[in-house]
């Protein structure tokens, strides 16, 4: 994740757009350093500090020069890049994260769904739908700054199996960020035009958040995981840890009664963890409950 809050400089808008772009592209080859397999920039990182008329007005198309210079770089270090321009697409104009994959070829955008009341003053179109787009490490969902504080925005992409949130800001986000992660089970990646861009896991902890003195944050992290309550599951652990050791890793949070249950192998998927030790997931516990307070309320 890059905290990227844009080229020093005066100069014509689309002068300032050509500096910005500049910028970041020396910050994507510095990110580049740690090998990652994706890289997450700002929220519409080419237009920063631009007047909200010239921001509107420096829209690309997809392909365009941004997309086709961030492209250059993923392709030449086998990385996906979440790259968020201003973005025109027939006839309208959308915050846009576009995904960028590791041949250089953008494979998909989504479009901010809830822009703020000054973005819909100035002609941005907002989103409909939430979108995950698939990687070659499991999918990967999208929320844009202001949409982070619409919460079914986050369900929908629950809903669609993202494990990875990326989310692109011109705000921290601060706890929305933790709450998100540990209510919907995947981790959020933020990318802060300032300092504070962080990486969470799905139990809602902030792993690493970027500085003045480290504007560039990288984390391994393991997609391949469940969040679970701790409810009856707790029971098995021992049985599952006896039979495949460290490659499953157990991680309890024990204030919140939750834990995410991980792969480290190959040949194991957690699916195949739960089949096998009859665990239940999180929501089919919640939905247990439920049934059983019905049934209560009915026979009382």
């Amino acid at each position: 994740m890059i905290s990227f809050s844009g080229a020093s400089g005066n100069g014509t808008a689309k002068e300032r757009v050509v500096q910005n772009r500049r910028a970041a592209l020396e910050m994507i080859e510095k990110a580049a350093l740690d090998k990652p397999d994706i890289v997450c920039l700002p929220e519409t990182f080419p237009a920063l500090g631009l007047e909200f008329k010239d921001w509107f007005e420096s829209a690309e198309t997809v392909p365009g020069p941004t997309t086709d210079a961030v492209g250059e770089i993923a392709n030449r270090n086998n990385m996906y890049v979440v790259c968020p321009i201003v973005e025109r697409e027939e006839g309208r104009t959308y915050n846009s994260a576009v995904l960028i994959d590791r041949a250089g070829k953008a494979v998909g955008s989504y479009h901010k769904i809830h822009p703020t009341i000054s973005e819909l003053e100035v002609g941005i179109t907002p989103g409909t739908d939430p979108v995950v787009l698939q990687t070659d490490f499991g999918p990967v969902g999208f929320a844009i700054c202001f949409d982070l504080n619409f919460r079914y925005v986050g369900e929908g992409l629950k809903a669609m199996g993202a494990k990875l949130v990326f989310f692109p800001s011109m705000y921290e986000g601060g706890l929305q960020l933790s709450v998100w992660a540990l209510d919907l089970s995947f981790y959020m990646a933020s990318a802060f035009t300032g300092n504070g861009s962080a990486i969470v896991d799905p139990l809602g902890r902030v792993l690493v958040k970027s500085s003045h003195y480290m504007p560039i944050i990288s984390k391994v992290i393991n997609p391949y995981f469940e969040v679970m309550h701790c409810d009856y599951n707790n029971k098995k652990w021992e049985a599952i840890k006896r039979k495949y050791g460290q490659g499953v890793e157990i991680d309890i949070a024990e204030p919140e009664d939750a834990f995410a249950i991980y792969t480290n192998r190959e040949d194991l998927t957690v699916d195949d963890i739960i089949m096998e030790f009859e665990l239940e997931r999180r929501d089919e516990y919640y939905n247990r409950a439920t049934a059983f307070s019905q049934k209560a309320l009915q026979r009382n």
